[in-house]
């Protein structure tokens, strides 16, 4: 006798929980990816990877098992000649669960159970591309490095003081004769003229002949 599932059934009953089972693998080979509850998506992966790996095996004893599961006869065609094919290159883990967050109402947690048809190697490529960053996004990175990089050097050179102009030197010679120019000018300036003499000498006879006078 087979050990019961342990935990809630899915519908109450055993039967109840093979039907809600059965469609919702009806459902993920014909549209690719569905929408359910967690606790529906987790005990749907193993039923769903079975008939998987049956379908690889192509031939009519398995196409016959998978039809006593999935009673659609185009979804089962669907799975040997379309799905099957893109997972040969696969052992196992045809299925990615992804959390989408509670539904409204309930509250119930929710996810998205996807059948993975690209193959190995396409997987590690877009891996591959989404960790390497492009290199466009270098070459900006690296300008704008270079720029900030130039900008303060371009300050600092504005901040530094222009050099001096050189002063010229004057020959020994012309300051001296520069300031015996400057000396001579500054003595006629304090030399009184001849009429200043005449006025003082007559005002002086004046003022003699006044007092002899007296």
């Amino acid at each position: 006798m087979p050990t019961p599932t342990k935990g809630a059934r899915l519908g109450g009953s055993p039967s109840h929980e093979r039907i809600i089972l059965a469609n919702l693998a009806t459902q993920l080979f014909e549209h690719g990816k569905i929408v359910t509850t967690e606790a529906k998506a987790k005990r749907l992966r193993p039923l769903a990877e079975k008939l998987i790996t049956k379908a690889k095996r192509g031939d009519i004893h398995a196409r016959r098992q998978v039809l006593t599961t999935v009673r659609d006869k185009g979804v089962v065609h669907v799975l040997f000649t379309e799905i099957a094919p893109t997972l040969t290159d696969r052992d196992g883990g045809y299925l990615r669960i992804t959390k989408v967050g509670p539904r409204k109402g309930d509250n119930a947690p929710m996810a998205q159970v996807e059948i993975l048809t690209e193959t190995v190697e396409d997987g590690r490529k877009n891996r591959a591309k989404v960790a390497a960053p492009a290199p466009a996004a270098r070459k900006s990175a690296e300008r704008g490095g270079a720029r900030k990089a130039a900008a303060p050097a371009a300050g600092g050179a504005d901040e530094q003081v222009a050099p001096e102009a050189p002063v010229e030197e004057t020959p020994a010679e012309e300051l001296v004769t520069e300031t015996n120019e400057r000396d001579e000018a500054t003595s006629a300036q304090e030399q009184p003229s001849d009429d200043v003499n005449a006025e003082e000498a007559a005002s002086a006879e004046t003022s003699t002949e006044g007092e002899q006078k007296a």
